[in-house]
């Protein structure tokens, strides 16, 4: 063997002996990477099914090590993540339960429909009211299988404080409000139900009472009303000036005791049958000026004057004449009552867009704007403000009498200037 091939062989062994040393290092490193790979799987694996107590060991290496604090800050951080979770979780659950609990002891029924009227969730007292003993029950079941409402009813989005018949409770009174669910993809609907039984019998109980006082107040007052006209006629004998003057302010003070009472009772009537109207044809122009004359003398006390304008023309209405008398009359005593100033009372008769208009104008304090809305109110008065005698009733009454003839009273003022209320009545 020459010198250069033993030289060659013994390199060839040195290589070989070289990578023998470097393949069992590259191998133990290769065991130490899939070790770790596994560690790395099988946490993943844990995170995945939900085990966050898992991490990965510290490893003395720097590129590992950095791996491994990722992930173990990854573990932590989806832990916390979890305990949030789970708190709000929990204190949803308990607002829910509180909703439940406050739904459930109010002393309205409340159901969750669809659009086809299928039910969807009811409160207990619901379930009472339709006998239904279990809420699983009732869920799919069409609503009008437990209710019936009137027939021009229809559309939910019209159920509002709406008169229902519950045909499991038929001795109580029911009225049921609807209400759409927004920003919910299918159409739904909440419904209350309220029991107002109670309130229609006391509704009842009062209209009966003030009726039935109304009516019988009026016999006493009107036999004083008789007496004391007897008593200025001198039935029983001559009477002094001075007797004069204090009979006629009783007789003044009873005439308005018994045009409140009046008043009250026709207010009432309204309530309970509405307005019977026995219309014929009126010739505005003398029918408003009789009304005038005998307001007339009422006027003079206050030291005032009514001014009547009739109409250029004959302007006729079919009209109630009672109804309307009360109208008109009840219009100018308020005229005359809040006419502060020495200015007389305007009344004119004109005609507009098919309506026949009766204007009652005062000059006094005038009706400020925030109120002009609410003195058609039953019961509100401004006569309170003046420490006068009023219900608050006449205006209300007089505002129903003009809509049952298919017109309105519409008034118009400005403080301590002027006031205008017109009576509108089609032709």
């Amino acid at each position: 063997m020459t010198p250069y091939l033993y030289i060659i062989n013994i390199g060839i062994i040195i290589v070989f002996i070289c990578l023998f040393f470097i393949t069992r290092k590259s191998n133990k490193r290769w065991s130490k990477i899939n070790d770790y790979l596994g560690k790395v799987t099988t946490t993943v694996d844990s995170i995945r099914y939900g085990d966050l107590s898992t991490k990965i060991d510290k490893i003395d290496h720097p590129t590992y090590q950095n791996v491994t604090d990722s992930i173990n800050r990854m573990v932590e951080t989806l832990n916390d993540r979890e305990r949030m979770i789970a708190e709000y979780q929990s204190e949803l659950m308990n607002q829910n339960r509180l909703l439940e609990s406050v739904i459930n002891s109010l002393s309205d029924g409340i159901l969750i429909i669809n659009d086809k009227l299928e039910i969807l969730r009811a409160t207990p007292k619901i379930l009472k009211w339709f006998g239904i003993k279990k809420g699983n029950n009732i869920i799919g079941k069409n609503l009008l299988e437990y209710i019936q409402l009137p027939e021009d009813k229809s559309n939910i989005k019209d159920w509002e404080n709406t008169e229902a018949f519950i045909k499991h409770t038929p001795t109580n009174n029911f009225i049921i409000t609807s209400q759409p669910l927004i920003h919910i993809e299918k159409k739904r609907y909440v419904l209350i139900v309220k029991d107002v039984t109670v309130e229609k019998e006391i509704e009842t109980l009062k209209t009966d009472f003030v009726a039935t006082l109304t009516h019988d107040l009026k016999v006493p007052i009107i036999a004083a009303a008789n007496m004391i006209d007897l008593l200025i006629a001198e039935k029983f004998g001559e009477i002094s000036e001075k007797q004069k003057v204090a009979l006629n302010g009783m007789k003044s003070s009873n005439d308005e005791l018994l045009e409140l009472v009046q008043i009250l009772l026709e207010t009432y009537k309204i309530s309970d049958k509405g307005i019977e109207l026995y219309k014929e044809q009126i010739d505005l122009n003398p029918f408003v000026e009789s009304i005038v004359n005998t307001m007339e003398p009422l006027a003079q006390e206050s030291g005032l004057k009514i001014n009547f304008t009739p109409c250029s023309s004959n302007l006729q209405i079919n009209a109630d004449a009672v109804q309307m008398q009360r109208v008109v009359k009840n219009l100018i005593s308020n005229a005359l009552n809040h006419s502060l100033s020495q200015k007389d009372i305007d009344i004119c008769i004109s005609e507009s867009q098919g309506y026949a208009n009766i204007s009652i104008i005062d000059y006094g304090q005038g009706i400020p704007k925030d109120e002009i809305k609410m003195i058609f109110n039953k019961y509100y008065s401004a006569a309170k403000k003046l420490r006068k005698v009023g219900t608050g009733l006449g205006l209300y009454l007089s505002q129903q009498i003009a809509l049952a003839h298919g017109g309105e009273i519409t008034v118009t003022s400005k403080e301590n200037v002027r006031t205008e209320f017109c009576v509108k009545i089609p032709m």
